[in-house]
């Protein structure tokens, strides 16, 4: 696609400043939404604005490992949910369950770190075959439509479907929708017919937008009898978080003893939630950098490859989760804010980067950011996560449909990700995305099997003629010798004349005799 700003590319300061903070707001949302259900489920004590500050380091992390060629910003991942869960069931303390977050995001970090070492000398090569674009396609696009209902959800005020498969509308939802439509046409407006830096920033201006009208209705919400309009909670000012409260000093001052007393029994529950989700996100790592790849027209699984994006990726999760708790994935959001904004640029994923970790020290500004009402977001959802799913039919559309195993392939996908096939074995969860995904490279290889047979007969095939031609040629080759060997020899009676020369001499000859023979007529007359 045409970018306004490449990978290398740097904005001026000011524009810096304003993409980086759109960025940060794309992945605000959800970056601070993993700590919070882990927080509801367990009971813990999980800090928000020490997620948001382990989401930053993870990505300067990752940018490092990337030689700062990658734009894509690292946040919590909502995959390790369960595996979080898990650590702080197992555990008798905050204590115990902080450490068994760092070291379930230790784990599933050297997951990445094998593969990035076994990919480095078996190359990429592989990943081409069992996942080509019949397949990373329809998964990229699935990527964004099992986001889509989060973002309907949001926009309609978080309420639950009915019975019906509805949502039953009230008052408070009502206005939620109103703002999340007002936040979603602001947004558009400005992409679409905004002028040079009005069309790079969309984001900024929907969602403050959005966050003013609900203000109003939040406002008249505090006549009597008008307490539905309220959109707004801020009451959250009231308690806000000064200081991060970082995993790592969380570990010091209680019980690290688990319930059973085995320390390595618990070490080994953590192990077993965390090791095959880091699988199942390995999966969903390579589809996501095959779209950022096709947005910013490079292949960064070869540039700077996928060894790197992958060591990144997994140091920067084992360092998110020292500081967050949570470990980091590439995120769907920052990437759908590069495809609408047009810029690639790194420098604006390094600034929001750092951003996210000097704003969580500042308690005003980080309150600010997590009153923004989910229907606001809900709103731009609409747009980041429909981008994400439209980029991944875009893949799709350079598969040969006409070819029933690209069909079946492409179908597979679709039905079993929108059809939520997601299964739960014990402990581990694979998400829809990774069924699909496994049902698709499956499908993929059975279709190919055959093909793979013909291609080989018919190769077989085609160095039969090959052979025929050639022997024709040789057989062609020997009698144009052996008709020029005559008049070779011819050549050779008299060496003075070459062989033409010599045919036209004996051709004049006869003339010559016929023209004397009429002389001579002529004079006996």
């Amino acid at each position: 696609m045409n970018l306004i700003y490449g990978v290398k590319d740097r904005p001026r300061p000011g524009r810096l400043v304003l993409f980086a903070l759109q960025q940060l707001l794309a992945i605000l949302a959800a970056t601070i939404t993993v700590p919070m259900v882990v927080n509801s489920t367990t009971g813990s004590e999980m800090s928000i604005s020490a997620a948001l500050f382990g989401a930053g380091a993870g990505t300067l992390v990752y940018l490092l490992f990337t030689k700062f060629r990658s734009p894509v910003f690292l946040g919590s991942s909502f995959a390790f949910i369960n595996s979080m869960c898990a650590a702080f069931a197992g555990g008798v303390s905050m204590s115990l369950g902080s450490l068994g977050l760092i070291i379930g995001a230790v784990f599933a970090g050297l997951v990445y770190v094998v593969i990035a070492i076994a990919v480095k000398f078996a190359g990429v090569k592989w990943i081409d075959k069992i996942m080509p674009a019949a397949v990373i396609g329809p998964t990229v696009a699935l990527i964004g439509l099992s986001l889509a209902s989060s973002a309907v959800q949001n926009a309609v005020g978080g309420i639950s479907l009915n019975e019906l498969g509805s949502y039953t509308m009230n008052t408070n939802s009502i206005l939620c929708l109103v703002c999340a439509l007002f936040t979603f046409a602001v947004t558009v407006i400005c992409s679409v017919y905004g002028k040079k830096m009005m069309k790079m920033i969309p984001f900024i201006i929907g969602i403050l937008s959005g966050y003013a009208l609900a203000a109003i209705f939040t406002g008249f919400s505090y006549i009597p009898g008008a307490e539905e309009m309220r959109i707004i909670d801020f009451t959250v000012f009231q308690s806000m978080e000064w200081l991060p409260g970082f995993t790592f000093l969380e570990i010091f001052g209680g019980e690290l003893l688990p319930a059973g007393g085995s320390i390595g029994a618990y070490i080994g529950t953590i192990a077993v939630a965390y090791i095959p989700v880091a699988f199942v996100v390995f999966a969903e790592h390579i589809a996501d950098h095959k779209n950022i790849s096709s947005i910013i027209g490079t292949d960064l699984l070869r540039d700077p490859g996928l060894s790197r994006t992958l060591l990144g990726d997994g140091v920067g999760s084992m360092v998110g989760a020292v500081f967050g708790g949570c470990p980091n994935t590439t995120y769907g959001e920052s990437i759908g804010c590069v495809a609408i904004s047009g810029n690639a640029s790194v420098i604006t994923i390094f600034v929001t980067a750092l951003f996210a970790i000097v704003s969580s020290f500042i308690a005003p500004f980080m309150t600010f950011l997590s009153s923004i009402p989910g229907c606001v977001m809900g709103g731009v959802c609409i747009a980041l996560y429909g981008f994400i799913a439209v980029s991944g039919l875009k893949m799709v559309q350079k598969v040969d449909l006409n070819d029933n195993g690209n069909l079946f392939t492409v179908s597979s996908i679709l039905i079993a990700g929108v059809g939520s096939l997601a299964l739960t074995f014990g402990k581990i969860t694979l998400t829809n995305i990774a069924c699909a995904l496994i049902l698709g490279i499956l499908t993929n290889l059975l279709v190919n099997i055959r093909r793979k047979k013909n291609a080989k007969a018919e190769a077989a095939d085609a160095d039969v003629p090959a052979a025929e031609s050639a022997a024709l040629e040789s057989v062609g080759e020997g009698a144009e010798s052996a008709a020029a060997a005559p008049a070779e020899e011819s050549a050779a009676q008299d060496p003075a004349l070459p062989p033409a020369e010599e045919s036209a001499e004996r051709a004049d000859v006869p003339a010559a005799e016929t023209g004397g023979e009429k002389a001579d007529g002529k004079g006996e007359e």
